[in-house]
């Protein structure tokens, strides 16, 4: 199996990182990346190094991110050694920002991005059932949900509105197609 990136993207709530640890605990050989996020660590959600924002402009001034933005109010870093993994020949999930998608294409040949959807209402339930927002940043993370994918992005859209399993089942198979497809530089 040939390296490759995998970007999950979506609006907030739509199930990234719970389609992600789907994809990896059901497909040998895919593996996550843990981002850098100057997040609460008491605040839940995803495996992530939460770091303080002075420690977080510290290590993106020491080039410790080959992708870096801010969202939310957070700044999120994935760590520069995923060229290299990738290179390597790893195949790695990683959940990004829409903005940063050009970047991570330019970065990494053969970018697959999967773009996660779900109904408004799903994705309102679901935000306001993790309990990491108050109805002011639900609204404002509802507000994002539809932005478009930066012109030039391929992406393939999957329907998070259902279950998992099912969703996670159309994802492998699309790995898995990307997967016999070579990657082109």
């Amino acid at each position: 199996m040939s390296g490759r990136l995998i970007a999950v993207v979506g609006p907030s709530g739509v199930g990234k990182d719970s389609v992600m640890q789907g994809i990896a605990q059901a497909g040998p050989g895919i593996g996550l990346v843990r981002r850098v996020i100057t997040r609460d660590p008491q605040a839940g959600g995803e495996d992530c190094l939460a770091v303080p924002p002075e420690r977080f402009e510290t290590m993106r001034q020491a080039g410790a991110f080959c992708l870096h933005w801010q969202a939310h109010g957070l700044h999120y870093g994935i760590p520069a050694d995923l060229r290299a993994q990738v290179a390597a020949g790893a195949v790695l999930l990683v959940n990004l920002s829409r903005a940063v998608l050009s970047e991570a294409q330019r970065l990494f040949p053969g970018l697959l991005v999967l773009e996660l959807t779900a109904a408004p209402e799903v994705l309102a339930g679901r935000l306001a059932g993790r309990g990491r927002e108050n109805e002011k940043d639900i609204a404002e993370r509802l507000a994002r949900a539809d932005f478009a994918l930066p012109e030039g992005v391929c992406s393939v859209t999957l329907d998070n509105g259902g279950a998992l399993a099912d969703t996670v089942a159309r994802a492998l198979a699309l790995i898995d197609l990307a997967q016999s497809q070579p990657v082109r530089a």
